[in-house]
């Protein structure tokens, strides 16, 4: 996202938090996250549905470190953040295991690109929500069938309507068993054990980024901003803070700080 169809503002870029000091009770915390990833498990085949989040590398972190067999996979919508892609690979690299790549349907994928073009989504809710359809719930609905479980990065924290999320639910929309290990992490929490345990994440987190899509959905926030205010916000943006099609932003433009 170009700075220039951000509002203007003196406002200091979010930073994500730097935990100097174990959170109380993190000891109780962890035990508990990791023994809804061994109840996970127990409904094999159980699958991690990894956006490669700050919360999905710790849940693939845990998933390695205890030896669980629990598969990971992750959808390539073919417009993530350059960022992203490079943190798979290194990710891969770093653990010697593979995160399954899913793509979407190419004729579906096609059909979409005769439809509308790139900039369409910021222009109508139904070009937005057809793009997201194709690019992420028809191939997430895919990788999990067969599944009998999944596990997300889901946290209380992220947002009001999240508030009530808990470790274990049953999935009607799917079928299936869903467990939210991290369901009660707070923010410190999470990067606690990220700074602790040197797991690697995106650097779109040190750049203003607090939670990271698609790079044409995503922007980064202020420090007051909430945490997903960076995600879809055109619809309620001013015209002239909306983004300019194809909204395509150079690197350094990540990189400012002000």
């Amino acid at each position: 996202m170009n700075q220039q169809s951000l509002p203007a503002t003196t406002k200091p870029w979010y930073r994500r938090p730097q935990a100097v000091a174990c959170p109380d009770q993190f000891g109780t915390l962890l035990a508990d996250s990791v023994a809804t990833l061994r109840r996970a498990a127990t409904h094999s085949p159980c699958a991690l549905a990894s956006s490669l989040s700050a919360e999905d590398m710790v849940l693939f972190h845990l998933i390695q470190r205890e030896r669980l067999p629990i598969g990971t996979f992750a959808l390539d919508t073919g417009r993530l953040p350059q960022a992203t892609l490079e943190l798979w690979s290194t990710v891969e690299s770093h653990y010697g295991a593979s995160i399954e790549r899913i793509v979407p349907t190419g004729t579906r994928l096609a059909a979409l690109k005769a439809a509308q073009d790139g900039s369409a989504i910021y222009e109508s809710k139904a070009a937005r929500e057809l793009c997201c359809t194709v690019r992420k719930t028809e191939p997430l609905r895919a990788a999990l069938a067969g599944k009998r479980a999944w596990v997300t990065g889901l946290r209380r924290a992220q947002s009001a309507g999240r508030a009530h999320v808990p470790h274990q639910e049953h999935d009607a929309g799917f079928g299936l068993e869903k467990f939210n290990p991290l369901a009660d992490w707070t923010d410190e929490a999470l990067w606690y054990f990220i700074d602790l345990e040197n797991i690697p994440v995106s650097p779109l987190y040190d750049r203003g980024y607090a939670s990271i899509g698609c790079d044409p959905c995503t922007r980064p926030i202020r420090f007051d901003e909430h945490p997903r205010a960076g995600r879809w916000w055109w619809p309620s943006a001013a015209p002239s803070t909306r983004p300019s099609p194809p909204c395509r932003p150079a690197r350094s433009s990540r990189c400012s700080l002000a």
